[in-house]
């Protein structure tokens, strides 16, 4: 069964499902924010719409509405007073178990299509949702539109493509036909109905609203399950504006608009009331360890997708090109301040230094050589202000103010004041040395610009602890600089065991904290960091069930 939206967008379709299995570079939505791509007037276009949601209530025409709420600070300092319904839980669940008979009736074709046209739908609003995610979350613009854009669609197509891929395998029909010898053949006829689940919740974070969100979201609906969006509450807008376009599209299609809906809550018990409704099966979360694992413990009614906290880690034991890699270094450090689930926390590197192009470094030239670099990047404002955007908490502007009790500071945190946004609050990375024993120092994820460089015994005793590190803490992103095969093969085989991404030598255009959609595995699920990837196929499957239903046929 076809669906005129799976007709349109076959071609995307397609070519998603290319390039998972290929894991080329691919993408249908630019990540340039270009009027020559997006048309002439989408930079102001996109600035208006935004503007036009301020001090204004958000209308999502949900169930069981009870009033409004404006949570949202700009770290940025601007005021949003943005006025969004707040909705009774169990309305909220109530109208999305009444919508899910018809969004199963549509079946996988049409569910996809449907996805894949408020995707496109996502990507022309692109402008507008950048401002969005820069002004909730504190990004840089340019990251806001590329992660907060195109990047995140990336991940929700690239979430969709997985589905089908998984969904198509299994037949509408078939005859089975059983030879019985001389006697006729038994023969049936067997349909095969893909169902969803039940209700998915998706618990959004307050740094990457939408690129968090989208593959948890598209991976439940497209395989047939009603999704409540429950944002973070100081990045509402971003799930916002993407909840409103789906709803429209959803009705357009003469479906429930209800498949898809808000949860701006204001009691944590009643985000805790939600997680454990017996009618909500799976629940995608990125945020911290106390809540994460709070829900992995107690929504044993559901399957839990959840990417938390971690040490993400780099054992530089020689280099090749100690200038490139310390530039590769000093941006992965101060993008987006650190706030990023991918940013390098712990830098390892061997007490005796290390071997360079620019002869032998020690552990104190690496440090305060990174600290310069550092320093010198982030020298001009205007790039300063591009690159770091705003921290996003005060429980972030708290760690950094406290970096100094953990280590001995080699680059002090600067603020800096924000060229077009006075009251921003700013901040340069603080960078501090170590000793490997100081675990309780390093060994914790402290979210922000706060790095430290550890004093390991030696290069093996770095892999060691690098493998170490990942198994019990967790992270996200692991890398190495050597120029030796053996060191690269002991990390690559440390990684392996402990289940985590390597990147090897980069010091070019690409950084440690960087992931590519159809490319780029984001977690692998086998340490604490995350227990699923964005985006693999265990990342979908569970989301459905086969139901079949046969008889007889002469």
């Amino acid at each position: 069964m076809t669906h005129p939206l799976y007709e349109k967008h076959q071609a995307t379709l397609d070519a998603a499902v290319a390039a998972i299995r290929g894991r080329g570079y691919w993408t249908p939505y630019p990540e340039m924010p270009s009027p020559r791509i997006y048309g002439e007037t989408a930079v102001d276009d996109g600035k208006k719409a935004f503007e036009n949601h301020l001090g204004k209530d958000f209308a999502l025409t949900q169930p069981g509405q009870s009033g409004w709420t404006a949570p949202e600070r700009s770290p940025y300092g601007i005021e949003l007073n943005v006025r969004y319904p707040v909705c009774e839980p169990e309305a909220l669940v109530m109208a999305a178990q009444q919508a899910m008979e018809g969004w199963r009736q549509i079946g996988a074709a049409g569910r996809v299509g449907v996805c894949l046209e408020i995707l496109d739908r996502l990507n022309k609003r692109s402008f507008e949702i950048a401002h969005a995610v820069m002004m909730t979350t504190g990004q840089g613009w340019m990251m806001a539109f590329q992660a907060g854009g195109p990047h995140a669609q990336d991940r929700g197509l690239e979430a969709v493509a997985y589905a089908w891929d998984e969904m198509s395998r299994v037949p509408a029909e078939t005859v089975w036909e059983k030879p019985q010898g001389k006697n006729p053949p038994l023969k049936m006829r067997k349909h095969y109905e893909i169902v969803g689940r039940g209700i998915a919740l998706v618990v959004g974070c307050g740094t990457f609203p939408t690129w968090n969100t989208y593959p948890g979201l598209f991976a439940a609906l497209a395989t047939g399950n009603p999704v409540i969006v429950k944002p973070h509450g100081n990045a509402i807008l971003p799930a916002a504006i993407t909840v409103r376009i789906a709803r429209e599209v959803l009705a357009e299609q003469g479906l429930d608009a209800n498949l898809v809906s808000l949860a701006v809550v204001e009691k944590r018990t009643d985000t805790q009331a939600l997680a454990t409704h017996p009618a909500v099966k799976s629940i995608d979360f990125t945020g911290g360890n106390v809540f994460g694992q709070w829900l992995i413990d107690n929504a044993r009614q559901a399957q839990v997708y959840a990417e938390l906290a971690g040490v993400n880690n780099v054992v530089i034991e020689s280099t090749g090109n100690y200038k490139a890699m310390l530039r590769n270094l000093a941006f992965t450090l101060s993008l987006y301040s650190g706030q990023m689930c991918t940013t390098t926390q712990a830098i390892l590197v061997p007490a005796g230094g290390i071997d360079t192009d620019q002869g032998h470094k020690s552990f104190d030239d690496v440090a305060a050589d990174l600290g310069a670099a550092i320093d010198k990047f982030l020298s001009d404002t205007n790039t300063a202000a591009a690159v770091l955007g705003a921290i996003q908490s005060d429980d972030t502007l708290r760690r950094i103010a406290e970096a100094g009790e953990y280590g001995s500071v080699v680059l002090a945190s600067k603020k800096i004041d924000h060229p077009d946004f006075p009251k921003a609050e700013v901040r340069t990375p603080v960078l501090l040395t170590c000793e490997a024993s100081a675990e309780k120092s390093y060994m914790e994820e402290r979210f922000g610009p706060i790095s430290f460089v550890v004093r390991v015994a030696d290069a093996a005793t770095a892999v060691m602890l690098s493998e170490r590190i990942v198994r019990q803490h967790g992270a996200l992103t692991v890398g190495v600089y050597s120029t030796k095969p053996e060191i690269i093969d002991a990390m690559t085989n440390a990684t392996l065991r402990a289940g985590v991404a390597l990147s090897i030598n980069l010091d070019g255009g690409v950084f440690v904290n960087q992931s590519a959609a159809f490319s780029d595995y984001h977690g692998v699920g086998m340490n604490p960091a995350a227990n699923a990837s964005y985006s693999d196929s265990a990342f979908v499957a569970n989301r459905f069930r086969v139901v079949q239903r046969r008889y007889h046929v002469e």
